[in-house]
């Protein structure tokens, strides 16, 4: 049977020193020495991938604060279980941070924390006897700051920050919430109903928690329509706060035309479709630009929070 092949004899080539390469020794990381600064340990990872990712979200973050643009950061609860509150805290005092949304369960977790220095139950355990997310406690405090709110028609975000600081809670210096109240910074808090474990009392108060979030929508829609060329943190909210933020960002395009270009970068630990879609993708097919970082967020979150410190 008669055999084909390719004769490979008049094969064009090209000079090795003249085709375009993506990596270069320049880009690798350098070995460390002993005693040498976070500034050196930043300064000697590699130039490539996700660690040139991670540093144009830091020069980023860093930009919006020399030019005294916001940088907005969007929370899952996870982040607070992840003992990461001083860091948000810090970079709230700091003025880097100028806006915050939450989800429902970051308020749980904020204002336990506030109230007793500790948070997150062991949920199978309690849900054996039917016991979980039954803390009296919990839903008193937050369930009555949020009617209060809604008498006053403040959103659950600025109720809840009030309330703890107007009680004094113990730990008050690691609540968000409360921080965010004493420094002026807008929280807002972003529910769905029967997603939290305060839902489940009595002292639940539907209208109060719907018009609470509904205002603290609005609120955020005012901070999204500042984000030109700004940056949008997204911290491990695979569901509600992308989809608040693509919302907050076509009202606010529908009635200012902006913002059009910023930064958007959304940490998770695994790849996620809704934030990768509506914080990275179609929010900066404008302009701008959007970054996934992967990784756990109690390496990742006081990885970029260090390098933006020695920076500004």
């Amino acid at each position: 049977m008669k055999r084909h092949r390719a004769d490979l004899k008049n094969i064009r080539t090209i000079a090795l020193d003249r085709r375009k390469c993506k990596v270069a020794i320049k880009d690798f990381a350098k070995p460390a020495k002993k005693r040498e600064t976070f500034a050196d340990f930043y300064g000697s990872l590699p130039d490539i991938l996700a660690a040139r990712n991670l540093k144009c979200v830091v020069d980023a973050i860093v930009g919006a604060y020399r030019k005294k643009k916001i940088v907005i950061v969007m929370m899952g609860a996870h982040v607070i279980k992840c003992g990461l509150s001083p860091i948000i805290i810090d970079l709230m005092k700091r003025g880097v941070v100028k806006a915050i949304a939450l989800n429902g369960a970051g308020i749980i977790h904020d204002t336990e924390i506030a109230m007793i220095g500790r948070t997150s139950e062991d949920v199978g355990e309690g849900l054996v006897n039917g016991t979980f997310g039954m803390a009296r406690e919990t839903a008193g405090f937050i369930n009555g700051a949020i009617e209060s709110g809604f008498r006053k028609g403040a959103g659950i975000g600025e109720a809840l920050g009030e309330a703890i600081c107007d009680a004094k809670l113990p730990n008050r210096s690691l609540s968000i919430l409360a921080n965010g109240h004493e420094l002026g910074v807008p929280v807002t808090v972003h529910v769905a109903i029967g997603t939290d474990i305060i839902h489940q009392h009595p002292s639940a108060n539907g209208e109060a928690i719907g018009a609470g979030s509904l205002l603290d929508f609005k609120n955020f829609i005012y901070s999204v329509s500042r984000l030109e060329g700004g940056v949008a943190l997204n911290f491990g909210s695979a569901v509600i706060l992308p989809e608040v933020f693509l919302k907050a960002l076509t009202v606010s395009r529908n009635l200012h035309s902006a913002p059009k270009a910023f930064t958007a970068a959304n940490f998770d630990m695994i790849f996620q479709y809704r934030p990768h879609q509506n914080v990275v993708s179609r929010p900066t097919s404008t302009g701008g630009k959007g970054y996934n970082i992967i990784g756990h967020h109690e390496l990742m979150i006081p990885l970029v929070y260090r390098a933006v410190i020695e920076k500004i």
